[in-house]
């Protein structure tokens, strides 16, 4: 059984999110959905709704993160769970514990949900396969296979701006060979309907046989650019790169930095996105990171709403924001 298997329940509703590869399209609409109805949490007086409450939530996070971490955190505690952050550095993890016996000392103090970020490919799914039934694992990044929350609140993002899937040109530039967010986004663009999705960037930087995931490769930034309404920067991945794939960031800017000039050749009103964090004036241009059409900011205020709503789903409970 593959991890898209092991996502559903039998009767087809979420109980892991592992991987938006192979996921019915229905049910990435369903997400879509329920993260615009969360949205209006964020603008209340009191950022709280009660739909998990009760429920223990722990962020296991074996690798760093900013913006996953802090907002699966705040998109708990706004369904009202209880949230425990595991400070791998100071577990028993360092001490030789195996990740099966902190899965399961952790399990024993009746958790519900694990939110897992781990360096190795395949984590994510190994939890899952070792949980109890009634427990739920959401994949925040495992190694280079797959981040689909942060490919999700990328969707809701570009459907925001652009509303319809099956009439966009998306281009993604930069380090597609080290990036699981490219991989969870080319899948979720396909499924939901993206007619031309384009890959930009050296050959060094993209996996050998990506073409067999239904992409367009460029090598030419110009022309991968050209008249597409969606630009998605990568971010370059040097902690994982086990040679020097790049003569430098100087050079790597000068033939893939993302500049206003080179954003000329997009669609007038295409729209600009990164996940985060932004190397400056190595992929991509302050001036157009800051600019009126990059929505760089507006992803991570979307990830609290996405994350809110993968959350309630897998723990089987109702979108509802009133």
């Amino acid at each position: 059984m593959n991890a898209a298997a092991i996502q559903l329940d039998a009767h087809g509703r979420l109980r892991h999110f592992l991987t938006t590869e192979h996921l019915p399209r229905s049910l990435l609409i369903e997400i879509l959905d329920n993260a615009e109805r969360f949205t209006v949490v964020g603008d209340r007086a009191v950022k709280k709704v009660p739909l998990l409450r009760g429920k223990t939530v722990v962020n296991l996070f074996f690798e760093p993160s900013t913006r996953t971490r802090t907002t699966f955190e705040l998109a708990a505690k706004r369904l009202s769970a209880d949230v425990m952050n595991l400070n791998i550095e100071a577990s028993a993890a360092k001490k030789g514990e195996s990740l099966s016996d902190t899965l399961r000392t952790l399990e024993a103090m009746q958790t519900d949900m694990f939110i897992v970020r781990h360096q190795e490919s395949g984590a994510a799914e190994f939890i899952a396969r070792q949980v109890a039934p009634e427990v739920s694992v959401i994949n925040a990044g495992d190694g280079r296979h797959a981040h689909p929350t942060q490919a999700m609140l990328d969707m809701f993002t570009i459907r925001r701006h652009k509303r319809d899937f099956t009439k966009l040109k998306v281009a993604i530039v930069g380090d597609l060979a080290h990036s699981r967010v490219a991989r969870s986004e080319i899948h979720a663009l396909k499924i939901l309907g993206v007619p031309e999705i384009r890959v930009v960037g050296p050959k060094t930087l993209l996996p050998v046989g990506i073409e067999d995931m239904g992409v367009l490769v460029h090598h030419s930034l110009d022309q991968g650019l050209a008249d597409v309404d969606v630009v998605m920067m990568l971010r370059l991945q040097q902690e994982r790169m086990q040679s020097a794939l790049l003569p430098s960031g100087h050079e790597y800017f000068h033939a893939y930095g993302l500049t206003p000039a080179r954003l000329k050749r997009a669609k007038p009103d295409a729209i600009v996105m990164h996940p985060g964090p932004i190397n400056r004036g190595v992929e991509i241009d302050s001036a157009v990171a800051d600019g009126k059409q990059s929505v760089i900011l507006q992803q991570v205020t979307h990830g609290i709403a996405v994350r809110m709503a993968v959350m309630s789903m897998a723990m089987g409970t109702t979108a509802q924001a009133s």
